[in-house]
């Protein structure tokens, strides 16, 4: 199947908490859109690999994507290496899309920085066809994305562009909250976490309205991006 946008995020929800917004967006717009979790958060404070298991495929339902895999990687472990390379190469050549979102490239959680800089790598590499890999025994063919863009997580990057997700907020919001384990509830036991309190729940909302201010919109979703911003024409931009 070939997808237009692939979304990685080092851990479930990263996907849902960074750039949701946008995808919800792009799925009402036709496009074909999947996720690639690099690890299952296995490390992660509350909850369970089998609930935050659960959970994905419940936000992957809310978020109408195509597909949604998981590559199994450790959590906080995993490095840039080829083998880890390949894991991702492979998933490129197999969904060949045109652009990939990523973890932001610098973060709180080491893992979101070293997960932004492997799918990066690696889709450079995927377009070298003298690197060989194999679906269910068929060679592949070589594929690049045409761009990266990097989704904004914990810290306050300054975005090389936002994408307007006024009417897709609730949609966005569904989604995080489909991982109930991880974030905060009153009525919860569990140990409190950076993620697990009101006020980053309430993040949802007011840092994309932050970002939609500034453009003169309700609601926006931020991006960096490794190459220079390019439109067709003036009238593109709104």
């Amino acid at each position: 199947m070939k997808l237009d946008i692939l979304a990685f995020g080092a851990h479930p929800d990263d996907v849902e908490l960074g750039c949701s917004g946008t995808i919800a967006k792009e799925v009402s717009l036709g496009k074909k859109v999947g996720i690639i979790d690099l690890t299952r958060g296995e490390l992660g404070t509350r909850g369970s690999v089998e609930i935050r298991d659960n959970e994905a495929r419940l936000a992957a339902e809310i978020l109408g994507v195509s597909v949604r895999e998981n590559l199994d990687m450790r959590d906080g472990f995993f490095v840039n290496d080829e083998a880890h390379q390949l894991k991702i190469i492979e998933m490129i050549r197999k969904y060949q899309p045109e652009i990939v979102i990523c973890n932001a490239i610098e973060d709180r959680h080491i893992d979101h920085g070293k997960g932004s800089k492997l799918v990066s790598d690696a889709c450079f590499l995927s377009g070298l066809r003298k690197i060989e890999t194999r679906l269910d025994g068929v060679l592949q063919e070589a594929w690049r994305p045409k761009v990266v863009y990097h989704y904004i997580q914990w810290k306050n990057i300054e975005p090389d562009f936002v994408v307007d997700i006024s009417d897709f907020i609730d949609k966005k919001a569904e989604s995080i909250l489909a991982y109930g384990s991880q974030f905060y509830s009153e009525n919860s036991n569990e140990p409190i976490t950076p993620i697990a309190t009101k006020n980053f729940l309430e993040s949802i909302h007011y840092r994309s309205q932050d970002f939609g201010r500034l453009v003169g919109v309700e609601y926006a979703e931020g991006f960096t991006t490794e190459r220079y911003v390019a439109v067709n024409s003036l009238s593109n931009l709104i």
